[in-house]
């Protein structure tokens, strides 16, 4: 579980492309204090296990399931990556709970410079990812933990301060690119219970109530 606040950005330093999928070596520094084998990493957004570690670097197999549904296949060498550690037991919930389970990609549509060193940060979101999106509520983008300011047409908007654009890869994004994007959880949860509720009421009738014995 993560809390979408990033800890540092890496760059990718090598893709080896295999049979299924790909493994990543991603340079960094501050995530491998007290990393080993088999732990998470966020990358982007998405939870990967280091599978072996350098002096500055890890290294992390992508299925093709995350290949196809994140912007983790799109990666160059070189290209600026997100990085955050799972939340420690006894740490604070500084963004929300992040899954590290990316639901699919948006549109980087632009990011304007509002001044004082904020931004406003413009996704085109997909349908399927639209109805758990909220103005107020939580997104992660890029394994960011961002508030939607506005969502309309299709595309949500949230303000970035100095201190995300600084410590994020958000400055390296061009228009069309691949963003990743986790829904708030809770929101899955309760579209799901309202459906179970939806479906058994639809389901019960006089007639089977008498065969329960009502």
């Amino acid at each position: 579980m993560f809390t979408g606040i990033i800890e540092e950005t890496g760059w990718v330093a090598r893709i080896d492309t295999l049979a299924a999928g790909a493994r990543l070596e991603i340079r960094c520094h501050a995530v491998l204090a007290d990393s080993a084998a088999g732990a998470s990493i966020a990358v982007n957004g998405v939870c990967l296990t280091a599978v072996s570690f350098t002096r500055d670097s890890f290294s992390a197999d992508v299925s093709p399931e995350t290949l196809r549904r994140s912007n983790l296949g799109t990666l160059g060498i070189g290209s600026p990556v997100n990085l955050e550690r799972p939340l420690s037991a006894s740490g604070r919930l500084g963004g929300h709970l992040v899954q590290g389970h990316v639901d699919g990609t948006g549109e980087f549509l632009s990011l304007d410079e509002l001044g004082d060193g904020n931004w406003w940060l413009t996704v085109r979101i997909p349908d399927d990812i639209d109805r758990y999106v909220v103005e107020k509520g939580s997104i992660a983008i890029d394994g960011i933990s961002l508030t939607v300011a506005s969502i309309e047409a299709g595309a949500l908007a949230a303000s970035i301060v100095p201190h995300t654009y600084s410590s994020t890869a958000l400055g390296s994004h061009r228009p069309g690119d691949r963003m990743n994007l986790e829904c708030d959880i809770l929101a899955k949860y309760v579209e799901k219970l309202l459906e179970n509720r939806r479906e058994t009421k639809s389901t019960l009738t006089m007639e089977k109530l008498r065969e329960l014995g009502y």
